[in-house]
């Protein structure tokens, strides 16, 4: 019974779990002489003669096998995979990722669907404000002067400009976007 008790028990930690070649080999499809030659390549990690730790070893395998898949190349320092380099450039993705939101967030950086509609809806009114300029103003102008005409189709063309002129760029903040009491102030001088 006390053996039931025991590998019935939870394995809350394999950390520490060292294998054999061939046992390692089996888990990973390969022969033990294979796993030894990938030891000797810093792939397998070696615990003591003829023993490997299983949890980092594994670990370093389905790195490899990904590098391998994904084209790219595996930096070896010492034979090892330099993990404090892959963990600096990883953060390093993180960190850009996290500006980039914060920026969106503060309304910095606009997302290209956004600025995509905006523009457009912008530049859609614009093109309807210069194309209804002759059906506007041709009963007005009639049998008026040059400088008349001149005068009043100037101050219509103003008129339709000054609309992409009196662009709010709050339009183009979405949902993330807040805003802080520095932007504020800075707004209000």
């Amino acid at each position: 019974m006390a053996k039931m008790d025991i590998e019935s028990a939870k394995v809350t930690n394999i950390d520490s779990v060292t294998v054999s070649a061939a046992v390692l080999g089996d888990l990973v499809g390969v022969s033990d002489r294979r796993i030894r030659q990938m030891a000797e390549e810093g792939v397998i990690i070696r615990a003591a003669k003829g023993r490997y730790k299983l949890v980092d070893s594994i670990k370093n395998y389905l790195l490899t096998l990904k590098l391998a898949a994904e084209g790219v190349g595996v930096d070896l320092v010492d034979g090892e995979i330099d993990y404090d380099e892959e963990k600096a450039l990883h953060e390093r993705i993180k960190r850009y990722i996290s500006e980039l939101k914060l920026q969106v967030m503060k309304g910095d950086l606009h997302k290209a669907g956004d600025v995509e509609t905006v523009m457009s809806d912008m530049l859609v009114a614009f093109k309807t404000r210069i194309m209804n300029i002759p059906s506007k103003v041709a009963p007005i102008l009639e049998s008026r002067d040059a400088s008349f005409i001149k005068e009043h189709l100037t101050k219509e063309v103003i008129e339709a400009l000054n609309e992409l002129k009196d662009y709010d760029p709050e339009i183009f903040y979405g949902d993330e976007c807040i805003k802080d009491e520095t932007d504020e102030e800075e707004e209000n001088g």
